[in-house]
């Protein structure tokens, strides 16, 4: 019997009968988006076995891999002969010598309704920035608590990290439950005391699941049999269910990653659709600049298409000439991303240095660069949940809130509404470390007392292309750009609006 088959032989001792996996081939599922998620949680709780069983039971893990897994296992055999799950996602050498989580792995599996990408993130306090890197692009956090230990300030820690990188949907795994004896009392208790964290961090979706990773019950197969009083879901169940996040939260956004210029004839601006979606004939606005056009073409790699939508590469032709650069924002003329110098952030600080008050870092949003001065406002204390003042400098790993005030006009999207246009990192031009990763919460209203201007006194024009091109031509519109946008009226709807006037055409 080869060594696949054998550990095929034994897991098949140890999980409940039921119904078979799809054999529907995983080439045709991934046309769909996947469901992205992270399990974090406190050192030791069992996240890498989770979903090492995980990637098993849903038969992701190929012979080769098998025979590698039950070859690298020898010696680490559980009471139940079953190989080290964890070995599939610990890589690292450093990993396997001290049995812990370094780096952030990503997998991907698939049932026969979903498919799935997972990031397995280190549960070390050392390590937070790399699990902040992972929730980062989450739809979804699968938090382990240890059933035995309950609730620990890492868990808090990476809870408030998953709520600020915008992740409203939380699995509690309740794992190693089989080490308490199904203790119905002692899940519930873990539950509650949960939920209550999540409400402070203004997270209402949480579903809690006791479970066993290493006798993969509850993960994949249900795990009545030991637990006849839990009547939800298994984690697969509850996976194939959940929404993904949309990209649709705000309009068109498509941050400018380059300008093509192959020939005379020919000028677009590619990007990836960071929100909403375009279509030719869209009035856009070129921002921080200002500069309104119309959408003529939308073309990718290999045609021309008649939309597109968030997710897409695309190059994007204009139908007129106009000052576009990497790192700029186009963006739908109805519904703009905030501009301005002042900005409220929330961080997480990354580096032993953390994050000087009053110091000068790098900001690097998208394709965007830009010089900036951070001052701390607040603390997070994670053991109470409350925010301190605090004006001092922030440690690795703080949570906080600062100011930023830049030296030029910057876009953002506040990142509850748009992750892409939203978030940032910080980089410190001395020694060109990644200092911080942070979330924009709003435009600062009011700087230095003087009103900074906000959206609601912005006007938008809507004229004859020829009068339009006069317009933005004269001096008085290039001193008052920041309070109004022209939008160019085709030549169908000048006739229409003539009409409408009484005009004989």
């Amino acid at each position: 019997m080869t060594a696949s088959a054998t550990a095929t032989a034994a897991l098949a001792d140890t999980v409940p009968a039921a119904a078979p996996l799809s054999s529907t081939p995983l080439a045709a599922q991934r046309d769909s988006r996947p469901l992205r998620l992270i399990t974090c949680g406190s050192v030791d709780d069992g996240k890498s076995t989770l979903i090492g069983r995980l990637l098993w039971d849903t038969k992701a893990v190929k012979e080769d891999q098998a025979a590698t897994l039950r070859r690298d296992s020898v010696g680490k055999q559980n009471d139940l002969g079953l190989p080290d799950f964890a070995l599939l996602l610990d890589g690292l050498q450093a990993e396997r010598e001290q049995g812990i989580t370094i780096d952030v792995a990503y997998r991907y599996f698939a049932t026969d309704k979903r498919s799935f990408i997972v990031a397995d993130t280190p549960g070390h306090e050392q390590y937070t920035r790399n699990m902040a890197t992972g929730a980062s692009t989450a739809d979804l956090a699968v938090l382990l608590v240890d059933a035995r230990a309950g609730i620990l300030e890492q868990t808090r820690r990476h809870a408030t990290i998953a709520s600020l990188m915008g992740i409203r949907q939380f699995v509690l795994a309740v794992n190693k439950f089989d080490l308490t004896n199904y203790d119905r009392a002692r899940f519930e208790e873990i539950a509650n005391e949960f939920r209550e964290i999540a409400l402070s961090l203004g997270i209402r979706q949480v579903t809690a699941i006791p479970m066993s990773a290493l006798k993969g019950e509850n993960v994949v197969y249900d795990g009545r049999a030991a637990m006849p009083w839990y009547e939800g879901p298994t984690l697969v169940e509850f996976l194939e269910q959940a929404p993904v996040r949309s990209g649709q939260a705000v309009g068109f956004r498509l941050p400018v990653q380059r300008v093509s210029r192959p020939g005379e004839s020919f000028r677009g601006y590619q990007g990836t659709v960071a929100g909403g979606a375009v279509k030719p004939g869209d009035s856009i606005v070129v921002l921080p600049s200002g500069m309104v056009a119309n959408v003529t073409k939308i073309v990718t790699f290999d045609l021309v298409r008649n939309a597109a939508v968030s997710g897409d590469a695309i190059t994007l032709v204009l139908d007129r000439q106009v000052d576009v650069a990497r790192g700029d924002v186009i963006a739908a003329i109805d519904s703009q991303p905030q501009v301005g110098t002042a900005f409220d952030a929330q961080l997480v600080a990354l580096q032993p240095d953390g994050i000087q008050p009053g110091k000068r870092y790098w900001l690097k949003a998208g394709a965007r660069r830009q010089r900036v001065t951070v001052r701390p406002t607040s603390l997070l204390d994670i053991k109470t949940g409350v925010w301190l003042a605090h004006t001092d400098a922030f440690a690795m790993n703080a949570i906080g809130k600062v100011a930023l005030d830049f030296d030029e006009q910057a876009v953002f999207d506040p990142y509850e509404q748009n992750r892409a246009t939203g978030a940032f990192i910080l980089i410190d031009p001395d020694t060109l470390n990644t200092v911080a990763g942070g979330m924009i919460t709003a435009k600062r209203a009011n700087v230095g007392g003087l009103h900074a201007g906000g959206d609601e006194a912005r006007v938008v024009l809507t004229l004859p292309a020829d009068l339009a091109d006069k317009l933005m031509a004269t001096e008085l519109f290039a001193s008052r750009r920041h309070e109004a946008d022209v939008r160019r009226m085709s030549a169908s709807e000048a006739a229409d609006l003539w009409k409408d006037a009484g005009g004989d055409i």
